[in-house]
């Protein structure tokens, strides 16, 4: 991988999970990784618990909006993780993939998003540790 390690969160709505974690990902490693998500049928807004969770980590995903996964998006990517869309998630070869096993937050008490957020947070701090060799998992 040269240059800026490229990564895709994909799930079904990209109105929870994989705005979660590319916001995550974003506020971690900053521009030192190219982040981007989308989802085989977005949802018409983000989960106000999704957005909720993240307000107390002090980042705001409201001015996120739900979007198509592309398969342009998908190619230019180095990294795709997929959360949940089991066989709609879009495949294509020489792209790494991983999948998340991660519960579903649309619908769910804030209790159990913050819980998901939380998983999210340390598979995007390892995440951020195996693309950027040498860097902190502060």
């Amino acid at each position: 991988m040269s240059g800026t390690p490229r990564v895709l969160f994909v799930c079904v709505h990209n109105a929870g999970r994989s705005q979660m974690a590319a916001a995550l990902l974003t506020h971690l490693a900053g521009d030192r990784i190219e982040v981007r998500s989308g989802g085989t049928e977005p949802a018409d807004q983000i989960n106000p618990a999704a957005v909720t969770a993240m307000a107390e980590l002090g980042i705001d995903i409201t001015a996120q909006v739900p979007k198509v996964v592309t398969p342009d998006a998908v190619e230019a990517s180095d990294v795709v993780i997929t959360m949940g869309c089991g066989d709609t998630c879009p495949y294509y070869p020489g792209v790494s993939y991983l999948d998340w096993k991660l519960d579903d937050p649309a619908d769910r008490p804030l209790e159990t998003v913050r819980a998901i957020r939380d998983d999210i947070a340390e598979r995007v701090r390892a995440l951020i540790a195996e693309l950027l060799p040498g860097t902190s998992r502060a």
